[in-house]
Parts: C-alpha cells; structure tokens; sequence
C-alpha cells in the first residue's frame, strides 16, 4: 500500500521480534561457509530516525526498542539483536533504528547477497541510497515484493532467507502472503520463510495463521507475542507473530529462553504473554 511508512512504526514491538528472529535464523545460516540470498519483498526504507517527525509522531519505539535499551540485564541470547541495534548508534543513546535489510546487512558476508524489493517511492530512493556502495552484493528493487519473490526463486545458492513482511493495510494481503508463500514453497521448498503477521480482531488477521499452516510445510514454527488485551472495540494491534517455514532448530530453544523475558519487558497490561508452537523434521 503506497500510503504505508514504516517510519511511523520502526522498532515497535512488532519489529522487536522480528529483528531478533531475523538475525538468529541468519547467524544460524552463516555456521556454514556456504553462500546464502537475502530476500526482502517489503524492504522500507532501511534505517529510520527516531527523532523524526514520523517516528516522533506515534512514539511507538518508546515501548519496543526502547525498553530493551535501557534495560539493565537481558537474557544472553537476545544480545545479538541489541548489539546489530548498536552498531548504528554508536555514541550510546538511541537515536536510529535499523530495518531489516539494515539489520541483515550486518549479517552478510562477501559471498552472500541481498534482494531487496520497496514498492513506496520515497521509501525506494532511500533504500537505494543506502545500499549504494554495495550494489555488487545487494539489488534493489522498486517494484511489488509478491511478483518479485517468484522472479529470484530458486535462488542460485540454493539457500535463501525470504521475510514476507506486508503492511496489511489491505484486505487483499492477507490473501496474496497465502498464495506468494504458497507458489515459493513449489519452487523452492527448502527455503527458510519468515511471514510477519499482526494480532488483530479482524477475521482475516485471526484466519491468516492457520491458512499459512494449511499449505502443509513439514517443518514450521508459529511464535506470537501479546504485549496487551485485545481492546473491547476490535481497534488497534495487541501483538505479533512470525510463521516460519524450515526453522533451524535451534530456533525454538532460543525463544524458549528469551520469550518469557521479553513478553514482560514489552507488556502494556496484564494480559501480555507468547505463544510457540512448533515441528522440526
């Protein structure tokens, strides 16, 4: 949705777990020295100022990013992502906050790329500004990250992390994640899929995970994180979730350890919590 600005909402929540998953499945992969492809099909913008007026506007970094900033003791397998977090500010104080392209980034070696598809104008110039002097490892993409996703798959490597990460703003999302990640599981079933989907009252948010569950993967794992109660009048979003396809298996321990941390570090009520399923063939 060309409406959409990510910078009104960077390092919510939301993007906490995602970021932090996001870097683990990467650090899982670069265990081995073989290459690996990147595949972003809603890259943003990259890096976002959180004094902006955009980020300024909605605060909602106050009770994501922030809160795990200024916490004095974290659980040891969530200092990956504050540290990645750190590398771009580097005085200390908390004032950019990375996307995921940035975030992967600092995960990619020489012989790794990048594939980053940005369909919002303004979004798109900066994407390609910040990945300029890497241009020989990382392509950018101004156009739909759907269509893109089937024209880079099976990458040639053969190992590939894609995060699916829409707004959802459009009814019409929550159909298109089903059926792009439906298509890419066809031609490249060994992948590693990150699909990123928000808690909210609507049926199609509350449908989209067992849909997602429906294509059948043999190894999968369901997270979800409630930072509050679902409000009485269905508005607004109370939490986030990540649908995988071909977790590593460390995964799951890793969650074990840092979800019960980082679900009451995050809660705005009582009713905070996470939910992990998962199966790992």
């Amino acid at each position: 949705m060309l409406s959409y600005r990510h910078a009104f909402h960077a390092g919510n929540h939301a993007d906490v777990l995602k970021h932090l998953v996001l870097l683990a499945v990467l650090d899982y992969f670069n265990r081995k020295d073989k290459p690996w492809w990147y595949v972003d099909t809603h890259a943003g913008a990259a890096c976002y100022a959180l004094d902006s007026e955009q980020a300024g506007k909605t605060g909602e970094f106050e009770a994501g990013i922030a809160r795990l900033w200024s916490s004095g003791q974290v659980p040891g397998a969530l200092k990956p992502y504050l540290d990645a977090v750190a590398q771009f500010n580097p005085h200390g104080r908390l004032t950019f906050y990375p996307g995921s392209p940035a975030l992967a980034m600092t995960r990619l070696r020489e012989q790794d790329r990048m594939r980053l598809f940005e369909l919002h104008p303004t979004d798109a110039v900066l994407l390609e500004r910040t990945f300029a002097r890497d241009a020989d490892r990382v392509q950018v993409r101004k156009a739909d990250g759907y269509a893109g996703l089937r024209a880079v798959l099976p990458p040639p490597t053969r190992r590939a992390v894609v995060l699916i990460d829409p707004s959802y703003e459009i009814k019409e999302d929550y159909r298109r994640v089903v059926t792009v990640l439906d298509d890419a599981l066809k031609r490249f079933p060994t992948g590693t899929y990150l699909v990123w989907y928000p808690l909210l009252a609507r049926p199609e948010a509350r449908q989209l995970p067992d849909r997602l569950a429906a294509l059948g993967a043999g190894s999968w794992l369901d997270v979800r994180l409630f930072v509050r109660e679902a409000s009485a009048d269905g508005i607004g979003m109370f939490g986030s979730g990540l649908y995988i396809v071909n977790p590593p298996w460390t995964l799951p321990g890793t969650l074990e350890e840092i979800l019960p941390w980082l679900s009451g570090t995050l809660a705005e009520d009582d009713r905070a919590g996470f939910d992990l399923e998962h199966h790992i063939e």
